[in-house]
């Protein structure tokens, strides 16, 4: 979610905060509301169609991914990320995490076979290691994270929990925003991220635990002091998460993973902060709750 660059260091004589965040921002709202709404009638309405969901987005995403590595030279097997990583969320219905887990291994396992012989039999690979390296790397980044948000749809109150997760998310977006366009000028990783701030972070932290002690205590009916945490540690991830995607980005020389989502980017641009918070909310709410 981490597009709006909310933690950005704010730039002397830039009005707009299009400009500071380098983005359409009426697109960008106006693509994002939309999204956020389908997402809430779908988990009102139609819970399990989460999971379609999820699948449709982590193959567009994988997708986004794997072409501008081809593009760099960087030859990851598509077809078996494509087909492992649609296994990994749909085996997770069934089976939960031994679905999840048996469906990651044998993607992994494919990905090396596949990569190891997808020239021939009578040729040589080429950047193998590297590859097949940064191929099991899509593979956990993407489908093995995003597979935590199904697994929590399929708990009881599951649509509770996720929405739990996309509210924290937002608050980090919304807070980290208004406090880097207002406030920021302390960069916080100038070398990865040059327009996110130590008040951007601060004004994330705030949002963050704001939203997980409403949506803990309003939604789940759960111990604010489990918002307290959760909040905490989604600022984190959240943050980690655009980092990563970033420094990605910086080592490919481009701007955005896909042209999909006006303002935004592509999918995977959106789903950047998500996919490490699936995981820790999976993990603070199945333990505490």
């Amino acid at each position: 979610m981490g597009k709006a660059d909310g933690a950005s260091v704010a730039s002397p004589g830039s009005a707009a905060a299009p400009s500071k965040a380098g983005r359409n921002l009426p697109a960008a709202i106006a693509v994002g509301g939309g999204l956020g709404a389908a997402l809430i009638l779908i988990l009102i309405y139609a819970p399990l169609v989460w999971i379609g969901v999820v699948a449709v987005a982590m193959a567009v995403a994988t997708w986004e991914v794997a072409k501008r590595l081809r593009e760099a030279d960087i030859n990851v097997p598509l077809i078996p990320l494509l087909l492992g990583g649609q296994a990994v969320i749909w085996l997770s219905w069934p089976y939960g995490t031994t679905g999840v887990l048996g469906a990651f291994g044998g993607t992994v396992l494919v990905t090396m076979v596949w990569r190891l012989f997808d020239h021939g039999l009578a040729a040589t690979p080429r950047n193998f290691l590297r590859d097949t390296a940064v191929a099991v790397f899509v593979a956990a980044w993407i489908p093995l994270l995003a597979s935590f948000a199904t697994l929590m749809v399929l708990q009881d109150n599951g649509a509770a929990r996720v929405f739990c997760l996309m509210i924290v998310v937002v608050c980090s977006d919304v807070g980290g925003y208004a406090a880097g366009v207002f406030f920021g000028k302390h960069p916080m990783v100038p070398a990865i991220s040059p327009k996110k701030s130590w008040e951007g972070f601060a004004g994330s932290l705030v949002g963050c635990v704001i939203g997980g002690v409403l949506a803990v205590t309003f939604i789940l009916d759960a111990n604010p002091l489990i918002g307290v945490l959760l909040g905490a540690a989604l600022v984190f991830t959240a943050t980690l998460g655009d980092l990563i995607e970033s420094q990605v980005k910086r080592e490919l020389g481009i701007k955005d993973m896909g042209t999909l989502l006006p303002g935004h980017g592509g999918i995977m641009d959106r789903l950047d902060s998500l996919l490490p918070s699936a995981f820790i909310t999976w993990l603070v709410l199945t333990v505490l709750v």
